[in-house]
């Protein structure tokens, strides 16, 4: 067992910081004898001195200086302990699973998350990207506690989190730009679609135009988009995700006849079917997500 208490360490730092130990007394509602007491013990304990008095103020030796950086950490690991265990007791989940399709803007995103872990420090997130069914997948095998996915499982409850935008794209040097027409079904056919797998096992499903021998099947929407601006190929992407690229001049959209433009929605569930039978935390983290798109959506 540890020779040294963590009060020992915070009378030890009170000295410090409010400059002696009459402040540090005061601050923390003690004798100033029983904090001299607690710092002598700890330097005793420990085998080295931490403060010499200098004058009427107590001065850090470099021992003390190296010691205090340590100090510092261990009493905020006790306080962040500490609220974990209240948080635990009043039913925070101690880890959340959150599954999010790949199409749900990345910035969104990240300002969920940043609200998230300023109000719910003490809890884990583990976060899954997948593509189509890998959400609803997710959610039924009870691998999810919040899902942002394209489908409502059946007996879930979910709710519109989104619309988005997919358009037609392709490199600006690639063949079908060149014909400088409107462009059709059969135009594609004679031409490469690069395509994102489902990636759910259980049920994959295959969404929008495949009518191209010439396929490439990719694993995320962001492998899609390199091959796309490389010239390899075409594919309906997420309008947010290719406006950098559209803006740049590196990719355009294809001029089709019809369908140049798709729209999708994404669907916010929470595990357990019900946002009743969701933790604390869940209902945090779905409540995040919802007001990022509403704040800061596109």
């Amino acid at each position: 067992m540890p020779r040294t208490t963590l009060e020992q360490w915070r009378a030890f730092q009170a000295v410090v910081e409010y400059g002696g130990y009459a402040q540090a007394a005061h601050a923390l509602h003690r004798s100033q004898s029983s904090i001299s007491y607690l710092v002598a013990r700890l330097q005793e304990q420990v085998g080295v001195s931490l403060l010499v008095v200098e004058g009427r103020k107590a001065q850090l030796t470099d021992a003390g200086r190296t010691l205090l950086v340590h100090a510092g950490e261990l009493l905020a690991d006790a306080q962040n302990l500490e609220k974990l265990a209240a948080s635990l007791a009043q039913g925070w989940e101690p880890e959340l699973r959150l599954v999010v399709d790949q199409a749900f803007p990345k910035e969104l995103l990240a300002v969920a998350m940043q609200q998230f872990q300023q109000q719910a420090p003490q809890t884990r997130v583990e976060l899954v990207e997948v593509v189509l069914s890998g959400a609803e997948e997710a959610i039924i095998a009870q691998r999810a506690d919040v899902m942002v996915g394209a489908y409502v499982p059946t007996g879930y409850l979910g709710s519109l989190l989104m619309d988005l935008e997919f358009v037609a794209v392709a490199q600006k040097d690639h063949p079908l730009h060149a014909l400088g027409r409107n462009i059709d079904e059969d135009d594609l056919k004679r031409h490469r679609h690069i395509v994102v797998r489902d990636s759910g096992t259980l049920n994959p499903r295959d969404e929008g135009w495949l009518g191209s021998s010439q396929r490439w099947t990719v694993s995320s929407l962001q492998a899609s988009i390199e091959l796309i601006a490389g010239g390899l190929g075409f594919a309906w992407l997420p309008r947010h995700m290719v406006q950098p690229w559209l803006d740049s001049g590196v990719l355009l959209p294809l001029p089709l006849v019809k369908g140049q433009q798709r729209r999708a929605s994404l669907y916010l569930v929470l595990g357990g079917g019900h946002s009743t039978q969701a933790g604390p935390a869940a209902q945090l983290l779905a409540r995040m997500l919802d007001d990022a798109v509403k704040t800061f959506g596109l």
